[in-house]
């Protein structure tokens, strides 16, 4: 009988939350609040979930949040000049932008503008310029919190072949630069790849940011793999899934996330570890 663990985000990224809110507690003993500001512009629906959830985490450990809700016509300018007057500012330790923005604004200006010590999200081409080549700076929350679930379930990642489905800035690319960092073997497989049944298959640790519902069956998945799903969409009938077809793959890997409660409530969690990170960063 095929025993497929579940990898529960939901669990792993409480037990993160608690720990940093202890070590939040902690930091306001001896004086020091964390305060991560807020940029949201426009009122989209989805964004405005996301944000109320950031805002929710906030306050469950204890991290001062300040909101700025803009109204969706903003100017670029008074974007880019209300991100720099928050750099300028020694209590604010993050700068989070909700994406997406609004056609008229240029998000790679925006990331472009945040301070790289205040830079939570780890967009900054800096951040990932320093992941890139091991050296200290803000990982992009999704990937990071991965890590965190595949270390806090026991699997093993060194000398594992790994591939990830997707080449996103924010996914792709950072996932396979961190699976490297932890001496994975790394394939980074796309809409692109030759045979990608053929590719995915040697994985042990397959991770899809693909953004095409249920697209990943059991035809991709080795016997006894890990499979990592990142992606969320609705399905015909309003239920929420992902990038893999959950109930096929189930029946061959080893360990699989669910959609919802896995990948998903990690990346709040990672937000809110850089948050507690970046204090003392203006400091050094």
């Amino acid at each position: 009988m095929h025993m497929t663990q579940i990898i529960d985000g939901k669990a792993i990224s409480a037990q993160i939350k608690d720990e940093l809110k202890t070590k939040v507690a902690a930091m306001k003993a001896e004086g020091t609040q964390v305060t991560l500001a807020v940029i949201q512009v426009g009122d989209d629906p989805a964004s405005s979930v996301y944000v109320g959830n950031k805002k929710k985490a906030c306050e469950y450990i204890g991290i001062k949040s300040l909101a700025y809700e803009l109204p969706e016509e903003t100017p670029e300018k008074e974007l880019l000049s209300l991100i720099e007057e928050l750099n300028k500012k020694v209590d604010v330790n993050g700068i989070l932008v909700q994406l997406p923005l609004p056609e008229h604004i240029d998000e790679d200006k925006v990331i472009a503008t945040i301070s790289p010590e205040k830079d939570v999200d780890g967009f900054h081409p800096q951040s990932v310029g320093a992941l890139c080549i091991g050296q200290p700076g803000f990982v992009s929350c999704t990937p990071a919190g991965i890590i965190q679930l595949l270390k806090r379930s026991g699997i093993e990642i060194s000398g594992k072949e790994c591939v990830v489905i997707g080449r996103s800035n924010i996914v792709g690319k950072p996932m396979a630069l961190l699976m490297l960092r932890e001496n994975a073997t790394v394939t980074v497989a796309h809409s692109r790849t030759k045979d990608l049944k053929e590719v995915a298959k040697r994985a042990d640790i397959l991770i899809v940011a693909i953004g095409k519902p249920k697209m990943i069956t059991k035809e991709y998945v080795k016997e006894g793999a890990v499979v990592i799903d990142v992606g969320i969409h609705r399905d015909e009938n309003k239920k929420l899934c992902g990038d893999v077809d959950y109930e096929d793959v189930a029946a061959v890997c080893s360990w699989v996330t669910p959609v919802p409660g896995g990948v998903g409530p990690m990346t709040i969690a990672m937000l809110m570890n850089n948050c507690v990170e970046s204090v003392g960063l203006e400091a050094r």
